[in-house]
């Protein structure tokens, strides 16, 4: 078992537990299309209601998924902050472009056109 594929498996492992009270960390994946994911943002919630905390990694070049590093950084960061619960997507869910910040707010990202007209959370199209 590679180092990623262990990485992975601990998060997911935890994941799979369920809520376990606070802290929370959630992940997610970003991609150009829904085959490549450059990007990662993981947040904690330290209580119901308080801000999180969020950090995100970018690797333009390969799957970030496939990124022993960048998923190790994950991980003591929720260990940083004593996670009991993680959540984590099944899936890329879309443009790993940030709106109003990266392009206009209101827009479309025209740097991924794989998602202008799909919906983010199943990956159908809409238009």
């Amino acid at each position: 078992m590679s180092l990623n594929e262990r990485f992975l498996k601990a998060i997911r492992k935890k994941a799979r537990r369920g809520f376990s009270g606070y802290p929370i960390g959630t992940i997610a994946f970003y991609g150009p299309n829904d085959r490549l994911a450059s990007k990662v943002a993981a947040s904690v919630t330290l209580a119901e209601g308080a801000e999180p905390h969020i950090e995100r990694w970018l690797h333009e070049d390969t799957d970030i998924r496939k990124e022993p590093t960048v998923l190790e950084q994950v991980l003591a960061f929720f260990h940083l902050h004593c996670v009991k619960s993680v959540v984590l997507t099944d899936r890329i869910i879309g443009c790993p472009h940030e709106e109003g910040i990266d392009y206009p707010e209101g827009t479309k990202c025209p740097s991924c056109p794989f998602w202008a007209s799909r919906d983010r959370w199943s990956g159908e199209r809409i238009q």
